[in-house]
C-alpha cells in the first residue's frame, strides 16, 4: 500500500509480503519543548532546532516529526500561541534548507495543524486521535498525510489505572472508527496511518501486547506507526533509565516489524535505520 503524504509517498507492505525494495519508514523526533520526557529543553532555539533535524536526516530519517506540546504522562497542556512560536519558526527553515524533506507536525490543535502545513509540513501527526472537529476537514482540505492515534484520555491522566476488556480489540476498533470519520470528511484511504498509542494510558502489559499483536493493526488496511523509543514501560520491563533504553527500543521496533509495522517514530535515527533496514531484508521476499 502507499501512504500519500503531499506529494511525498512512502511505500508500506500491509498484508502483503515486504519485497526487498521497501524500506521501513524511520520517523525522527524533534521534540522543541521544555519538558518532554526524554529529550525536553535540549534544543535553544529555532535554529538549533533545524540543525538537529538535519543531522536526522543526515543519520538516515524519512519524515522529521516536530512537536511544540509534550504529551508524556502528567503533562500540561499548553496555548494555540505557545504551541505556534514554538514549531512554525523551525518548521520555515526547516523548509528553506531541505526542501525535499517531509516535516510532520505532532500537535493536536487544528489551528497549528493549518499553520504548520501552510510553513511546509505535509504529515499532521495526531495523538488524540482527529477529536478536533476541525481536523479532518482541514486534512481533506488540505491533502495532508495524517497518523490517527490512540489515546485514553488526556496526557494529564491516561495512565491513571487505564483499563480494557481487549487492549487489541478496542484500540483497533477506535482506530477504524476515527479512519472513517476523517474518510467521510473527504480524506483519501492512502493519507492515513494508525498508531495503537505505545505508553498513551497503557500498563507494561498492555503495551507488550500492543506489540506482539501488532499483525492484527497492520492488517487493517492502513499503514501501522509505532512509537516505542525510550518509552517508560522499556523501564518498567527491564528496570532501565531514559538513557539506557536503546537497545531495548531497537528490539521492540523490530519485533514490531516482523508483525507488520511500517513506519517508527524514534529518536536515535542512526541506530534505528541500521536495525530495521537488516532486519526488512532478511524478511523480505524477493517473489
Amino acid at each position: 500500500m502507499i501512504w500519500q503524504c503531499g506529494t511525498h509517498q512512502f511505500e508500506c507492505p500491509g498484508k502483503e509480503r515486504r519485497r526487498p525494495e521497501m524500506r521501513p519508514v524511520v520517523m525522527g523526533i524533534l521534540n522543541v519543548t521544555p519538558d518532554s520526557f526524554s529529550d525536553g529543553g535540549r534544543l535553544n532555539g529555532a535554529q538549533e532546532a533545524v540543525d538537529a533535524a538535519l543531522r536526522l536526516l543526515e543519520e538516515g530519517a524519512d519524515i522529521i516529526d516536530i512537536g511544540g506540546e509534550s504529551t508524556r504522562p502528567g503533562a500540561a497542556g499548553v496555548s494555540t500561541e505557545e504551541e505556534l512560536r514554538r514549531t512554525i519558526p523551525v518548521i520555515e527553515r526547516l523548509r528553506a534548507a531541505r526542501p525535499d524533506a517531509p516535516i510532520s507536525i505532532d500537535t493536536r490543535k487544528a489551528e497549528v495543524a493549518r499553520e504548520a502545513l501552510r510553513a511546509g509540513a505535509c504529515i499532521v501527526n495526531d495523538v488524540n486521535g482527529l477529536r478536533d472537529p476541525k481536523m479532518p476537514e482541514l486534512l481533506a482540505e488540505t491533502g495532508a498525510g495524517c497518523v490517527i492515534m490512540h489515546m485514553l484520555g488526556e496526557p494529564g491522566t491516561m495512565q491513571r489505572e487505564p483499563r480494557y476488556d481487549d487492549v487489541v480489540g478496542e484500540i483497533l476498533d477506535f482506530l477504524l472508527q476515527r479512519a472513517k470519520v476523517a474518510m467521510d470528511a473527504g480524506v483519501a484511504q492512502d493519507r492515513i496511518a494508525i498508531d495503537p498509542g505505545i505508553g498513551f494510558g497503557k500498563t507494561l502489559e498492555h503495551n507488550l501486547e500492543l506489540i506482539r499483536r501488532a499483525d492484527v493493526f497492520a492488517e487493517s488496511g492502513y499503514p501501522l506507526l509505532i512509537g516505542a523509543s525510550r518509552k517508560s514501560f522499556i523501564g518498567m520491563a527491564l528496570g532501565l533509565e531514559v538513557d539506557q533504553r536503546l537497545e531495548a527500543t531497537l528490539a521492540a521496533n523490530v519485533a514490531a516489524l516482523l508483525r507488520g509495522a511500517s513506519i517508527f517514530r524514534v529518536h536515535d535515527v542512526a541506530a534505528a535505520r541500521r536495525a530495521l533496514d537488516m532486519a526488512a531484508l532478511l524478511i523480505s521476499s524477493t517473489e
